[in-house]
Formats: structure tokens, C-alpha cells, sequence
């Protein structure tokens, strides 16, 4: 009853028009966003998040946080229309989505999209509705060993879950390890890697790094490749929603089979992008129509746009409840709320009630708001797209570099973004993950203060993050993620001969 009288009181702080009003902008924001190939829901967080520094922490995280949720949206109408993925996570619906562009049938394909990513994010609210408070909970037994034992985890499964290369995760990891430790050590008090430089005695500010790495960096890449847009023109009508929607029901296994993994895949640090990806071929491989696929079957619109929009929320949990994010734009939020002056955390929910239910509220309202809104102004979205990019790079990089310059008030940071912006597109083009090393550099400064606690408290000695039941659970856990390739790969082997071997 407490969770219900939470989340009512939540609702309550949404629907103050204030609020309510930063839902709207938010959510229109995020499906221009999702719209824009090279842009993306992360890039644009990041983008905006210095415009927020004088709003009150509920209105600002229900702002960026909508402007996710349009995102996770938006993606879906360049994809179907376009066949130009406006998000990662979106390209997996392009195989079935643009094929039913093609044969006349946009406006089912976007109803199906829209409606599944709001089946899919509205699953993984309850979960993260229902399951917060108990993690939380559970949550304030945690000392210096066991915060470390939770970031190990973080980093560990970035490593060994991603869909990158070890290697290069880990090279990723390191890079921003060696970022976040420029500045002021946090327990000497003595300086690191500032080579005399002033500027840089605070350190790197991670929003500046993240503007740069993510804002910059995409434009570079989409200005070389030279995006144009050719795509279906479409209308959505109340007769297309509803034959659509009597037409979904037959899916639901499929809907609920992409909404548990979604979940997993978002609490887990692999992300919406996998989580499409896994949930297509699942379904794939499971339904009876699998043969199709790719030829324009709505049930290949279903399954990565239902997993992709619960991953993208549920990826808000861990970093609530624990500190620690589950995606790239949960680590640009999980900054925010260290800009604000939040700690997220067990604490959370018991010094911030509003903050936190309000979140979770919007979370509710958003996405139904966001559904309503793409499902009536899909050709005012589409016609963004006929704007040439070479009128909208130039406008977002003025953004980008708006939104580092009021970080301090410093026209360094402004070249320090523009480092970032070309170390970012460098990286991307090697491959290289940039959701780790921006991991690394919010959570860096945090995981050695920890480490560094945790060995004074018990004189130096390295088995203290074994010295209980609970820390040595999550750190086995973190050792069998960061190990999980040659598991699964032994595992399978194993199943392989079973299967093999005469009865």
C-alpha cells in the first residue's frame, strides 16, 4: 500500500502544469531526436542536459527523460519510412518495417511500432515500479565493499555482455578510468595528471566529454556519409490504428517473450540495441511465419520495437536503485543527477520521494502521451527529414557547443569538446564502444574512492571484497560476467554433444 500512496503522489507531481509542460516539450524533443539519423537519444540528453542546471531536479529529469521516450519513438518512423535507422536500436526494425513501407503499408507498420514500444515501456514501468523499493531496500546494507563489489559488476558486464569486442571495451574502460582521474585525488587531496594546467585541476567534466564523444563525434560520421533522404510519405487514420490493433492481440506471446527480454537486456548493461536485435531473431526462429520475415511481417515490427522500449526504461532501474546505469543515456542521466546534487542510490528513494515518483509517474504519463502524439503527427515528424542536413548539422553543432560553454562558463571547455568530438569519431570509426568509457568517467571517481575505503577499513587487505555473503555474491556475480563469452560458448558445447550423443 505504501508503493501505491508513492506512486499516486507521484502522479500528483506530474500533473502540476509545470511539469506536465516539460512532459510535452520533452517528448516532442525526443521524436525529433529519434527523427534525425546521427543524433539519437543519448547525443541529445547530452546535448540539452546544461539547459537544465536551473530547473528544479524533478521538472529537469522528467524533461530528459520524455525526451528519451520520444526518441526510443521516433527511431521507428525514419526506419519504416526512410530505411535510415534514426537510432541503433531501430535497424532491426527496418527489415520488416520499410518492406511494409514499400507495399502500402506504413501506416500499419508505424501503428504497430508505436504501439509496441509503448507495450514493451509500459511492462518494464511495472517492473521497475514494483521492484525499485525492494532493491533499494536491499540496497542500504551496502558499505565501501559492497558499492565496488556493484561497480565491478557494471564494468564487468559491459565487458563480457557487450556486443563489442573484450578488447576493446576494455580499451574503451581504461581510457575513461584515465579521464576520470584527472584532478584532485578524492582521498589525498594531491593532484593527478593535471601537468600544470589549471583548467584541468578539476578534472574533466564528463558532460563536456559526453557533448563532445557523442554530440560531435555523430556529426562528423553522418556528415561523411553523406545521408539523404528518400522515404514513403504516410498518414496514420483512425481505421489503419484500429484494424492494426485488432490485428496485434495474435502476437502476444511474441509482445511478452521481447518484453522479458527488453528487461533483462536494459537491468543488464547490453542495452536496447542487442535487446532488438535478440528479440527478432527469436522471434524469428519461433514463429510460424519465420520463413517471411523480411519480406514486411508486422510481426517483425513487433518484437525489436517492444524489446527496444522496454530495455530503454528498464535501463532506468539499476541506476536509481544502485547508482549504477544500464544503457549510455542512463550514465548522461545518472551525471545529471550528480550535477543536481542527487545521489542516486537506496537513499533515494527515502530522502527524494518526489523526485524519484515523479519519475516513475512520467514514465506512465509519457508514454502515453508520446504514443498519442507520434500516432497524430507522423507526416509533421516525416517532413523533418526533407530540411537538407546541411542546414541541420551546423544548427546542432552551435547546440553542442552552446551546451559545453554553460557547463562553466569556459571557453575551454568549448575545445575540449571539440577533442572529444574528434577522439569520439576516431573511436567509432576503430569501433570502439563509447557507452563503457562513458561508464568509466561518471563512475570512476566513485569505484576507486570505494576500492581505495574499503582496503583502509580493513588494512589493506584485498579479501575484504569476500568478507560476506552479500559482497562476495556480487563480486562472483561480476567475475561470471566478465567471463560469460567462454561460458556460454562451453555450455553450448556441452548441450551440442548431449544432443549428439545416441539415446
Amino acid at each position: 500500500m505504501e508503493g501505491i500512496a508513492d506512486l499516486l503522489h507521484g502522479f500528483g507531481v506530474v500533473l502540476s502544469w509545470t511539469n506536465f509542460v516539460y512532459m510535452l516539450i520533452g517528448i516532442m524533443l525526443g521524436v525529433i531526436i529519434g527523427v534525425l539519423p546521427g543524433l539519437g537519444g543519448a547525443n541529445g540528453i547530452a546535448i540539452l542536459l546544461p539547459l537544465t542546471f536551473s530547473m528544479p531536479p524533478t521538472s529537469a529529469i522528467i524533461l530528459l527523460s520524455c525526451i528519451y521516450w520520444g526518441a526510443l519513438f521516433g527511431g521507428a518512423i525514419t526506419s519504416i519510412l526512410f530505411n535510415i535507422p534514426g537510432e541503433p536500436w531501430s535497424v532491426a526494425t527496418t527489415f520488416d518495417g520499410h518492406p511494409m513501407a514499400q507495399k502500402g503499408q506504413a501506416g500499419e507498420a508505424l501503428t504497430a511500432a508505436f504501439t509496441s514500444s509503448f507495450v514493451g515501456a509500459l511492462f518494464a514501468v511495472i517492473v521497475i515500479t514494483l521492484a525499485a523499493p525492494l532493491v533499494a531496500k536491499f540496497a542500504l546494507q551496502f558499505g565501501p565493499a559492497e558499492k565496488f563489489s556493484v561497480f565491478f559488476l557494471a564494468f564487468c558486464s559491459f565487458v563480457g555482455m557487450g556486443k563489442e569486442p573484450p578488447s576493446k571495451t576494455v580499451a574503451a574502460m581504461m581510457l575513461g578510468f584515465a579521464l576520470a582521474a584527472v584532478g584532485t585525488d578524492t582521498v589525498t587531496g594531491g593532484l593527478r595528471l593535471t601537468f600544470g594546467s589549471t583548467e584541468l585541476l578539476s578534472g574533466f567534466d564528463f558532460l563536456v566529454a559526453v557533448i563532445g564523444l557523442f554530440g560531435i563525434g555523430e556529426i562528423l560520421l553522418t556528415m561523411e556519409e553523406g545521408l539523404s533522404f528518400k522515404g514513403k510519405a504516410t498518414g496514420i487514420n483512425p481505421t489503419v490504428v484500429w484494424q492494426t490493433w485488432k490485428m496485434l492481440p495474435r502476437y502476444w506471446m511474441t509482445s511478452l517473450r521481447s518484453c522479458v527480454i527488453g528487461c533483462w537486456m536494459g537491468i543488464t548493461p547490453a542495452g536496447a540495441t542487442p535487446a532488438s536485435f535478440m528479440s527478432y531473431g527469436i522471434a524469428k526462429r519461433s514463429s510460424k511465419d519465420g520463413e517471411k520475415f523480411g519480406t514486411g511481417e508486422i510481426e517483425g515490427v513487433v518484437a525489436p520495437e517492444t524489446a527496444a522500449h522496454a530495455a530503454g526504461t528498464s535501463a532506468l532501474l539499476p541506476m536509481l536503485a544502485l547508482g549504477v546505469p544500464g544503457s549510455p543515456t542512463a550514465a548522461v542521466l545518472l551525471g545529471g543527477l550528480l550535477i543536481w546534487g542527487l545521489q542516486p542510490g537506496p537513499l533515494l528513494f527515502v530522502e527524494q520521494k518526489d523526485f524519484v515518483w515523479g519519475l516513475i509517474a512520467s514514465m506512465y504519463l509519457g508514454n502515453i502521451v508520446g504514443l498519442v502524439i507520434v500516432l497524430t503527427m507522423v507526416p509533421v515528424f516525416a517532413a523533418i527529414l526533407r530540411v537538407p542536413f546541411a542546414i541541420v548539422a551546423p544548427i546542432i553543432l552551435v547546440i553542442c557547443a552552446i551546451g559545453a560553454y554553460t557547463v562553466h562558463n569556459n571557453t575551454f571547455d568549448v575545445i575540449m569538446m571539440l577533442v572529444f568530438g574528434v577522439a569520439g569519431y576516431f573511436l567509432k570509426k576503430c569501433n570502439y564502444p563509447l557507452a563503457p568509457m562513458v561508464l568509466a568517467i561518471v563512475l570512476g571517481d566513485k569505484a576507486e574512492e570505494a576500492f581505495r575505503q574499503s582496503l583502509l577499513l580493513s588494512g589493506g587487505k584485498v579479501t575484504v571484497f569476500w568478507s560476506s555473503p552479500l559482497v562476495s555474491a556480487i563480486m562472483a556475480l561480476g567475475l561470471i560476467a566478465l567471463f560469460w563469452g567462454g561460458i556460454s560458448k562451453g555450455l553450448n558445447r556441452v548441450f551440442a554433444r548431449r544432443r549428439a550423443a545416441p539415446l
